[in-house]
């Protein structure tokens, strides 16, 4: 009984790390994820839809809820006040505008993934890892999301309202790739810049209206560039009431509300907390705008910096996160959980460590000055000192014994979980074994509920496949 009871724990311990390794390993792989009806649906896989309570998102638990939706106009950074970033625009005649255009068809085609699902599909979106850390709005991100509606998404928490905030939106609107065998979305990445291009793609059902052509580039430092080469009809033109046009950046944070002001159970909001708006009527052929990124008040590493910076204003010093900030940027939660905003209000003199009592005492006690007993031994032969501490060979016994029995019992672990393994191996299909795996559920991950505000569209997620278009076959592995 003994036996079967180690091989059981051994057999379930081998499942729920095996399930792990391969959730963890589909986390770091790209992931797609695809249209759900008239929306971007985001995010279930196939296998996600074998079981509707499995979701990705472990921060969230059964029972929250997520709204979107910008902070009251006392706390909503001002649209385009340049506080973030400043830029410019460049019209055909300006030199900057070719300097800025990262022609794709000159690089070697090894350098150049064309993504076979969003060049041939209409409303989904891809996950694509960086090979280098972006900082957008002062946070460092390693993944993306690339959509087919001419944006990128930059939030770290997936929802279904890919299109409300969080983007980089070159020419967000309702493009379908889909149309024409010419239309893909394509992409590179050199480790220092890294380039989607979304190319000869028109917009749903007005095909007629012309092939767009028009990419963002997004640089290691921190420049954003939306480079516009083919733009068929003016962008005021394209408003459509099924999918939202924009163009420019976004960035929010997630928060709960105060605990009276909770309607559900633990419902979390995403708060807009600056927005950039380009002029689109600048919009044409061959035409751009450049982003500089703006000093943040994240990038300071210490007190006296955060302070002091004549780069930044308005930032304070929380010493127990060891963070720089407004309170208004992704960590704003972390930010308030931590009491942050009080003591953000005292001067970097009220961090300086200083000993407690008992740590001076005990300093005291270790200084190299003689105590009387020790001067007393001093004087004494160290034979005779030897005779009167005869040594504890009792003690060392008891302690012998405790680490030969726990090394014992380290042994026979260990030699059980081999027999354990072996066992499984060599009998997969015997009752224990058996029995656990039916009865082992897919509910690794809580279900999230979402709150569907406004226009916006959402997107879910569908497993990697090959797709051809143009000659060309996208690899398995998309990243």
């Amino acid at each position: 009984m003994g036996l079967c009871a180690v091989l059981l724990i051994c057999l379930s311990q081998a499942e729920l790390g095996r399930v792990w390794a391969y959730e963890h390993e589909d986390a770091l792989s790209e992931t797609v994820l695809q249209t759900d009806g008239d929306f971007y649906g985001l995010p279930r896989t196939r296998r996600d839809q074998h079981s509707p309570h499995q979701h990705r998102e472990v921060r969230h638990t059964e029972g929250r809820g997520l709204d979107i939706t910008t902070l009251p106009d006392n706390m909503t950074r001002i649209v385009d006040s340049q506080r973030y970033y400043k830029w410019q625009s460049f019209g055909p005649a300006d030199r900057r505008t070719e300097e800025l255009w990262v022609n794709l068809n000159n690089l070697h085609k090894s350098q150049v993934q064309i993504h076979g699902i969003l060049s041939n599909a209409h409303r989904q979106a891809a996950r694509v890892a960086l090979s280098f850390d972006f900082p957008f709005y002062g946070h460092h991100l390693r993944q993306i999301i690339i959509a087919t509606g001419g944006f990128i998404f930059m939030g770290d928490i997936t929802h279904r309202m890919l299109t409300a905030t969080q983007y980089i939106a070159p020419l967000m609107a309702n493009f379908d790739p889909s149309y024409a065998k010419n239309s893909t979305v394509r992409y590179s990445d050199n480790g220092n810049v890294f380039v989607v291009q979304w190319d000869s793609v028109s917009l749903k059902d007005r095909e007629a209206e012309g092939p767009f052509t028009f990419q963002a580039v997004l640089n290691k430092n921190g420049t954003i560039v939306f480079n516009y080469r083919d733009i068929p009809i003016p962008v005021e033109k394209m408003n459509s009431t099924e999918h939202p046009v924009k163009v420019g950046l976004s960035d929010a944070f997630m928060a709960l509300p105060p605990p009276l002001q909770v309607s559900e159970a633990q419902r979390r909001t995403i708060y807009e907390y600056h927005r950039v708006e380009m002029n689109i009527t600048k919009i044409v052929g061959r035409s751009a705008f450049e982003f500089t990124p703006l000093p943040t008040c994240l990038q300071h590493t210490s007190c006296d910096l955060c302070i002091t910076s004549n780069m930044t204003t308005g930032c304070g010093w929380c010493n127990t996160l060891q963070r720089c900030s407004d309170g208004i940027d992704r960590h704003r939660q972390e930010w308030l959980d931590y009491n942050c905003p009080e003591e953000a209000k005292g001067s970097c003199e009220d961090y300086i460590p200083v000993l407690p009592e008992g740590s001076m005492s005990s300093y005291n006690q270790s200084s190299p000055s003689p105590t009387p007993s020790s001067a007393e031994m001093e004087g004494q032969p160290v034979t005779r000192d030897l005779q009167s501490s005869p040594p504890h060979h009792t003690g060392i016994t008891e302690n012998t014994a405790i680490i030969a029995g726990v090394v014992a019992a380290l042994v026979v672990l260990v030699v059980l979980t081999l027999l354990a393994v072996y066992y499984i191996n060599t009998h997969p299909t015997v009752a224990p074994p058996f029995y656990l795996m039916q009865r082992r559920t897919n509910n690794y991950w809580p279900s999230m509920t979402f709150r569907n505000q406004g226009c916006h569209s959402s997107y879910a997620e569908v497993e990697l496949g090959g797709h051809e278009k143009e000659g060309f076959i996208e690899a398995e592995q998309c990243c």
